[in-house]
């Protein structure tokens, strides 16, 4: 049923063309072309769903990847690397002082450096695990299972500095020979001996390591882990230490979605270190 214009010169037979209004025929010229294009519209209308379908199909019967096996898949880049830890240790045996070090020394040094941490019971890889996670585990398979003087002053150099080891070993690392030579004499003195200022750089001889080198070195060692476990550097301000704190804080607190654990030794570094 409905009108359709282009027979509207038919139902008016009885009238002569002569007599029928010009108007009339552009609109009936004018809805024949609306019809022609509503009628391709159309056509091109079932050729996208017809297509839509077939990419359907395609899509349900194409066999699914496991992800886990998914080679496009990226994986984490680990912290540490073998090609690191051969740089850093070729670098330190450049430094003036370290044939005075001792493979045996460095390794009772890393023992001393974990019984006088937060967590007395933790190994070095565990240490690092809790302060950043992975840190202990790429660092451990970076250096290997064969032992040398230089993978043990590497691994001296994290459990003396923590997550900051990495940035003293490639800026500063005569700075790390001579702390672990100030570390090394402690031991053979029993925990005694003095930081001299042949050891420093200028720069530092004005920090709180100067004052702190001359207290126990178990209590230097809780105050360098604390400084790690908020991000900071030996010798920090304690503004520098409130800072620090406020923002960890904010993303680490319970209440906030933290977790509790790690809130818990943020807390514990900063009532040791401005205390």
């Amino acid at each position: 049923m409905g009108f359709d214009p282009r027979q509207w010169s038919s139902s008016s037979s009885a009238r002569d063309d002569r007599d029928r209004p010009k108007h009339c025929e552009r609109v009936t010229s004018n809805v024949e072309a609306l019809l022609r294009e509503n009628d391709a519209l159309r056509r091109e209308v079932r050729r996208l769903h017809q297509q839509l379908d077939r990419l359907h199909r395609q899509h349900w019967n194409r066999p699914q990847r496991d992800p886990d096996r998914d080679p496009s898949r990226q994986q984490p880049s680990a912290r540490v690397t073998p090609e690191q830890v051969q740089l850093w240790g070729d670098s330190l045996a450049k430094q003036a002082g370290w044939g005075v070090l001792r493979q045996q020394s460095l390794e009772a040094l890393i023992d001393q450096l974990n019984r006088s941490s937060f967590h007395p019971q933790l190994n070095l890889r565990q240490r690092l695990d809790r302060i950043a996670s992975g840190l202990g585990t790429d660092l451990l398979a970076a250096v290997g299972s064969r032992s040398t003087k230089k993978k043990a002053a590497v691994l001296a150099a994290f459990a003396l500095y923590g997550v900051r080891a990495s940035e003293w070993l490639e800026e500063d690392p005569r700075r790390v020979v001579a702390d672990l030579r100030q570390r090394q004499r402690h031991q053979q003195h029993g925990g005694g001996g003095r930081r001299t200022r042949s050891d420093q750089r200028a720069t530092d001889r004005d920090t709180d390591r100067e004052a702190a080198g001359e207290t126990h070195g178990g209590s230097w060692d809780r105050r360098l882990e604390a400084l790690s476990v908020l991000g900071l550097r030996a010798g920090a301000s304690q503004a520098s230490i409130k800072q620090a704190f406020r923002k960890l804080v904010k993303q680490h607190h319970p209440d906030l979605g933290g977790s509790a654990e790690a809130f818990r030794r943020i807390n514990e570094a900063y009532q040791l270190l401005m205390t």
